[in-house]
């Protein structure tokens, strides 16, 4: 399925990609032949363990290929200010705490609030989505609905 991902996120998705296929997978291979050294594989956890890794390390492998295949990249040039798409950087007031927040709308790949982005099929951000500026959106959560206000869109 084809997600809209930052050139920011491009970037360091391809750099992942990168160390995970030229630099992990060989540090596994050569934990794999070190463990197969030992003897007996059927009881070797350390030979179970690297062979663990190595499918989880695949796994990703694949699902960065799978990302970087099928993305749109968004032009921060061509991001619209006056409604909230992907891409887009917005302020908003939680009114039931009267506290404000920043982030950035992005695909659900690309998410990470440690560097202010939210994914776009979280509730905030599925509720946001083409609303302007001053619109008041009511989310619903496990504690019950919260609303905020739309207070800025920028690139």
């Amino acid at each position: 399925m084809t997600k809209k991902i930052t050139a920011q996120y491009k970037e360091e998705a391809e750099k992942e990609l990168d160390y995970l296929k030229n630099v992990l997978m060989a540090q596994i291979s050569e934990e794999i032949k070190d463990a197969r050294a030992h003897g007996d594989i059927s009881e070797n956890a350390e030979y179970d363990a690297a062979m663990n890794r190595q499918a989880e390390t695949e796994r990703r492998i694949q699902e960065l290929e799978r990302i970087l295949r099928d993305a749109i990249i968004i032009d921060e040039n061509e991001i619209d200010t006056n409604v909230v798409n992907e891409g887009a950087k917005v302020r908003l007031c939680n009114l039931n705490k009267n506290l404000e927040m920043e982030f950035r709308i992005v695909s659900e790949a690309e998410a990470s609030i440690s560097k202010g982005s939210i994914s776009n099929e979280s509730p905030v951000g599925k509720a946001i989505l083409g609303h302007s500026i001053g619109d008041i959106v009511e989310v619903q959560t496990p504690s019950g609905p919260v609303l905020y206000k739309l207070l800025e869109i920028t690139k």
